[in-house]
C-alpha cells in the first residue's frame, strides 16, 4: 500500500496513531480557513483530532497521482490529490486533500481547498471551535 493508500485508510477509521506515522516531524498543513500554516506533528495531529469529529459523511471520490512544487524550497515532490465530500453542520463540502511526499514517503505537507465559500465559513467556525475545546488555541477576544 502506498502512502496516500494509509492516509486514506487512516481518516475513513479515524485512526490518529496510524496518522502520526505518515507525518513528517516538521509537517506543514495548509487550511483554508488560517493564512498560515499550521506546523508540526503535534498540532497537525490535534488539528486531524478535530477535523474527524467535525466532518459527517465525510468519503473519499477520487485520487489522482503526480508531482508538485514544494511551498517551503521549490523543489518537485511526489504528491497525491484525493477528492472528497462531506458535511459540516448542514453544508455539503466538496474538497482535496493534497499530500507531498518528502523522499522516504511520508507526509510533509498538506494542502486542503474547500467550496463553496459558506461550507468554508462553517468549516472554519466548527474548527475553531474545537481548536479551543481541546486546548490547541485560545479563545478569541471578544471586541
Amino acid at each position: 500500500m502506498t502512502t496516500a493508500d494509509h492516509f486514506r485508510s487512516a481518516v475513513e477509521h479515524r485512526d490518529l496513531a496510524a496518522l502520526s506515522d505518515l507525518f513528517t516531524d516538521d509537517i506543514r498543513l495548509y487550511s483554508p480557513v488560517k493564512f498560515t500554516p499550521f506546523e508540526g506533528k503535534p498540532m497537525v495531529l490535534g488539528l486531524f483530532g478535530v477535523l474527524l469529529r467535525t466532518f459527517e459523511d465525510f468519503r473519499y471520490i477520487g485520487h489522482f497521482d503526480g508531482t508538485a512544487q514544494t511551498s517551503t524550497d521549490g523543489t518537485e515532490a511526489p504528491s497525491v490529490i484525493l477528492l472528497f465530500r462531506a458535511t459540516v453542520h448542514g453544508k455539503q463540502i466538496h474538497g482535496i486533500d493534497l499530500l507531498q511526499l518528502n523522499e522516504t514517503g511520508l507526509i510533509k505537507e498538506f494542502t486542503v481547498m474547500v467550496r463553496p465559500q459558506s461550507a468554508v465559513r462553517a468549516l472554519g467556525e466548527a474548527v475553531l471551535a474545537g481548536l479551543v475545546a481541546d486546548g490547541l488555541v485560545p479563545a478569541p477576544a471578544d471586541h
